[in-house]
Parts: structure tokens; C-alpha cells; sequence
């Protein structure tokens, strides 16, 4: 079988059995107008190929580079989604009425957000829309997490974000993640409540009393012990054997790692061993 298109980032769902507990990530791929589902993958071969063009995924004008994850120079310069405070939820300036696009804010920025705690290798604090759980953690390749406080807009998601983040960091060790390296011995309702201590009194009517701790597996066979970045830039053509899906990422049998969402816009197929 095989696809040919542009590429966007995979679509996580979080499923769960008949009791309740969960079962591994359910993903979809979007490859031009085709949405793949990529049930019983793993263990399958997989050949990439590159054709050099990418194209903006949200004009889709063509381009020579793609900025912020497949968006051509003109959007990345004034699309919301590209906007600061995508990065930095601090920088938000919504509910003061500025903004790139106010209607898209309306739907983005000024409802209500949580700041979180998530286990990928070790803790991290972050932020998304209350709409985004679990989707944001499964994004990031969690495998577990939870709410921390809930807030009626980004901006304030953000203040407390950096409150926290001179005890949490707020990064992501991808290599840790895709070789499943974590720490058994965190428990996150301890973290939440070391975490609300550092918070001034300002931001203590935000802290949720939901400590429910979302756990999360992954569709993989087996990881890796080291991991190498496959950059369609530089190797156009890739076929290896697909071990698993987390986050954004394929992972490989030979340790190589795809990250889908960078690769957002790329003109590429795919071909799927039957």
C-alpha cells in the first residue's frame, strides 16, 4: 500500500477497556487527503520518500522552508498559531483584546487552561486548553499526568507556569522518551502538592482538587538504547522496520527516530509492507 501527500502531525486518542484501564494509543496519520490508521503497524516495514517541496499547512502555499513546524515565512509572521504565546503562555495578550486573529483567541486563548504535571523521562510542568487532555500528553509522549490547576484563560495558565518552572522544568527530553527511560519511584499527587506550595496566594483558588493520575501506553514493540534522528532533508529515501509510535515520533528497529510534526508540509509518500 501506498500514499503520497502532505504531511501533518498524527492524531492521538487515548481508548480504554472494559474496566476502565487504558489501552495503547489509538493513531491516525494525515498524509495529503487521507487520514491512515495506524492500527497493527509495529513490525511492519515502512519506506519514506521525499519529493523536495513542502507546502504551508495552513495556506498552502508552496515554500522553500518551513517555519514553526510546516507554516511558510508570511503565516509564521502573522497566523495566531504561530503567534508568542503558543510557545510562551505568558506572553498573552487576548484578554486585554490584542491579538493576531481576536475570534481564533476567543477559541484558543480565553478558555479555561490547564498547568500540568506530566512524567515523560522525569516531571514537567506545562500548559494547554482544557479541550487538549489528553491529546497535549500524548504529544509529548507521557506516560503519565496530571492537572494541576485549572484557569480561565491562557495568560494566567502561563503566570503560574512560570512560577513553577524555576522548580520544574518545562522541556522535554526527547531522546529519554524514545528510549523509555522514566522514574518508577515519582508520585505525581506528591509532586502537585510540592508544587502548590511554591505558589504565591495569588494563584491558590486555581489549584484543582482532581488528583487523578492519567496513565498512558504506547503503541511500541520495543525501544531502542540509543536513538538517531532521521532528517528527510539530508536522507530523502528511508525504509526500515516500524517498532512503535510515541509522541510525535516513529521509532525504528535500528534505533532511527521520525518526528512527524516537524516534518509538517513535506511532500512525501509512504509505502506500507503488506
Amino acid at each position: 500500500m501506498e500514499w503520497k501527500g502532505i504531511l501533518r502531525k498524527m492524531q492521538g486518542e487515548l481508548l480504554r477497556d472494559g474496566g476502565g484501564c487504558s489501552l495503547p494509543v489509538k493513531y491516525r496519520l494525515p498524509v495529503g487527503e487521507w487520514l491512515l490508521d495506524m492500527d497493527g503497524w509495529p513490525g511492519r516495514e515502512i519506506e519514506l520518500k521525499y519529493y523536495g517541496e513542502i507546502y504551508c499547512i495552513r495556506c498552502g502555499r508552496k515554500t522553500k522552508t518551513s517555519f514553526a513546524q510546516g507554516y511558510c515565512y508570511p503565516c509564521f509572521l502573522s497566523a495566531p498559531e504561530t503567534d508568542a504565546c503558543v510557545l510562551k503562555p505568558e506572553l498573552c495578550r487576548a484578554h486585554e483584546g490584542i491579538s493576531r486573529d481576536m475570534e481564533w483567541s476567543k477559541e484558543h486563548c480565553l478558555i479555561d487552561h490547564f498547568v500540568y504535571l506530566a512524567l515523560v523521562s522525569g516531571v514537567k510542568v506545562g500548559v494547554t486548553r482544557h479541550t487538549q487532555i489528553p491529546g497535549r500528553w500524548i504529544d509529548q509522549g507521557a506516560w503519565k499526568a496530571i492537572r494541576l490547576a485549572r484557569t480561565p484563560d491562557r495568560y494566567t495558565a502561563g503566570l503560574i507556569e512560570v512560577e513553577l518552572k524555576r522548580y520544574f522544568s518545562d522541556k522535554t527530553n526527547w531522546r529519554d522518551m524514545l528510549r523509555d527511560v522514566r522514574d518508577e519511584t515519582v508520585d505525581l499527587v506528591r509532586e502537585k502538592d510540592r508544587a502548590a506550595q511554591y505558589l504565591i496566594p495569588r494563584y491558590e483558588s486555581f489549584l484543582t482538587v482532581d488528583d487523578r493520575i492519567e496513565e498512558i501506553q504506547y503503541p511500541v514493540n520495543r525501544y531502542p538504547e540509543k536513538v538517531k534522528s532521521l532528517n528527510l532533508d539530508k536522507t530523502p529515501v528511508y525504509r526500515g522496520v516500524l517498532e512503535g509510535i510515541r509522541g510525535q515520533y516513529l521509532i525504528f528497529s535500528d534505533g532511527t527516530v521520525f518526528n512527524i510534526r516537524k516534518h509538517g508540509g513535506y511532500l512525501v509518500s509512504l509505502h506500507l509492507e503488506e
